[in-house]
């Protein structure tokens, strides 16, 4: 398990602060601990562009897809 979480915090890195913030804040605090669904939305939105995935995560835009939306809010109001 600690393989695939050291795969997925090298994905997590995208080049910009913000984006790698968010997203390891989001892999360390609760991906272990979401469901099935919620773990698969996230392993989708680490196939975003990173320009769409920062529209996403700096409040600019929400994702059509209802599930992406839901974990877009999530991170989002993770705490710091």
């Amino acid at each position: 398990m600690s393989e695939n979480i050291n795969k997925l915090r090298w994905r997590c890195r995208r080049g910009t602060l913000e984006l790698d913030l968010m997203l390891l804040r989001y892999l360390e605090h609760r991906y272990l601990f979401a469901d099935t669904t919620e773990q698969q939305t996230f392993l989708q939105m680490l196939e975003l562009e990173d320009t769409e995935l920062m529209r996403y995560l700096m409040g600019e835009q929400l994702p059509s897809d209802e599930s992406m939306k839901s974990l877009v809010l999530v991170i989002r109001t993770l705490p710091v």
